[in-house]
């Protein structure tokens, strides 16, 4: 597979595309007035207890308080009768309002939700992850020799204490003592500051911030092969290039600044790929399609035949356009970044083996994917039910906003029904109050259809209530606005 990033920077937003061979992958954005929280550190303060709820909510100077439930609190805050008991002790016992808790976001806030908290702080560096509450190594379980987890163990064990541990990152398989040396004290030295910033009570913001977008990505994309990583700000590569250098160095050859008078984000397509990813409705190859909704409880996905017949019968039509649908519902996912529950409405099948492929197909369409999903069999609905890890916000949240007119329904009353809306209102306003005449202000098309279309029924309005209408066209109305003005 080969891997290609482009890295689009301008002082407000910075954006990185994921291509794999030829095809835009996955879209990351971050917006400098609205950068993810997910791995910052705060001084928090408790502002309420809720026992129902096991939970508190959190100050850490949010326009929303954040989230922490009594099972993402630290076992070191909890007893040792506690410990013995496999339930999750009463939230009343380890947190209490006013007190001051160093907390971690682990999921930024999502639509009316504030952020999740944690305390179970984690740091990341390039080969090692540094836990201040733990005691102990661990080793990815991605590293499945036997002989290379005792060896990484051994290494790094002598850099665990009482007061932190580490665990082992995937990209470490392989890599020499000086390198997981230089990554624990680097994170040492991390902590240190943290640690320093605490003492000062330092509130207003946050302890430690995560990586910026570019860096991270460079960080985090472990296990890809990354062919060439083309960047459009001089500053930015020649940081990116430093950072690189100490911390990844087998990414700096492949690193390059690009002066292209084109724009990046043009190669590949991925604007007009951007784009697509809004849409509602995605088209197959084949002549198929998906239809997306996402909704604040879950994301669906309807899968239609459209076009495609086939060439022998209806049955292998169907299990065609299901096999495909796989391929793009997982690019999709990716794509848009959707998360939580999501339910898949394949086209029925009454083959059981079609749908033991199709189930495989998906799985295996999924393995691509870096973000940890589940994946359940076909309901007895003939639904695939799957979750997808949320930690950020959807494509659609960062870059779309609820729209004015519908209010996020997703349509609009027709012409019609606001037409019949207004003759409505027209006879509740004259039984409820004594005027001579009305004049009804409405958009464009609505004053339209009740000047030519309704014509007779706004006539034989003003018969049976025996006053004068007059229409007039406002063209900042949209079409569900309007105004019936008594004169």
């Amino acid at each position: 597979m080969n891997g290609e990033l482009l890295i689009n920077v301008t002082p407000s937003e910075t954006r990185v595309a994921l291509i794999e061979n030829g095809v835009l992958q996955e879209v990351h954005v971050e917006r400098e007035a609205r950068r993810g929280l997910v791995g910052n550190i705060y001084l928090g303060k408790v502002i309420r207890v809720l026992p129902g709820m096991q939970a508190a909510f959190v100050d850490i100077n949010l326009d929303k308080a954040a989230f922490l439930h009594a099972s993402d609190i630290n076992s070191t805050l909890i007893t040792n009768e506690e410990k013995t008991s496999e339930q999750v002790p009463d939230i009343r016992s380890l947190v209490h309002e006013g007190q001051h808790i160093v907390v971690q976001v682990v999921k930024d806030p999502l639509g009316t939700k504030g952020a999740r908290l944690t305390t179970d702080i984690t740091v990341a560096a390039r080969y090692l992850v540094l836990m201040p509450n733990a005691s102990h190594a661990g080793i990815s379980q991605r590293i499945e020799e036997a002989s290379e987890r005792a060896r990484l163990k051994d290494i790094i064990t002598p850099y665990c204490d009482e007061n932190q541990g580490f665990i082992v990152r995937t990209a470490a398989e392989g890599v020499g003592e000086d390198e997981l040396k230089h990554d624990a004290e680097f994170l040492r030295r991390v902590w240190s500051k943290v640690l320093e910033r605490k003492k000062r009570k330092q509130t207003k913001v946050a302890l430690y911030q995560d990586l910026s977008l570019a860096f991270r990505v460079l960080r985090d994309f472990v296990g890809i092969s990354l062919e060439r990583i083309r960047i459009d700000s001089k500053l930015t590569f020649d940081q990116l290039s430093e950072f690189t250098k100490e911390f990844v160095p087998e990414l700096t050859a492949v690193m390059e600044y690009y002066p292209g008078e084109r724009p990046i984000f043009d190669l590949f397509d991925v604007e007009n790929e951007i784009q697509r990813a809004l849409h509602r409705k995605i088209t197959l190859k084949s002549g198929g399609s998906l239809i997306i909704d996402q909704t604040e409880a879950m994301t669906t996905i309807d899968i239609n035949t459209g076009a495609f017949v086939g060439h022998r019968n209806l049955e292998e039509t169907i299990f065609n356009t299901n096999i495909e649908a796989t391929q793009a519902i997982a690019r999709q996912l990716r794509l848009r970044n959707l998360g939580g529950i999501i339910i898949v409405d394949f086209i029925d099948m009454s083959d059981a083996d079609h749908k033991r492929r199709v189930l495989h197909s998906l799985e295996a369409a999924m393995l691509k994917d870096k973000v940890k999903f589940s994946i359940s069999g076909f309901s007895a609905l003939g639904l695939v039910e799957m979750t997808r890890k949320r930690t950020r916000e959807s494509l659609e949240h960062i870059l779309c906003s609820e729209c004015d007119v519908c209010s996020g329904r997703g349509n609009l009353k027709t012409v019609e029904t606001v037409c019949y809306e207004i003759l409505r209102e027209i006879v509740r306003v004259n039984r409820a109050y004594d005027t001579d005449k009305f004049i009804v202000y409405a958009s464009t098309s609505v004053s339209e259809s009740l000047v030519n279309d309704e014509f007779h029924n706004l006539a034989e309005l003003e018969v049976f209530i025996g006053k004068q209408i007059k229409v007039q066209t406002e063209t900042m109305y949209n079409q569900e606005q309007f105004d019936v003005v008594m004169m």
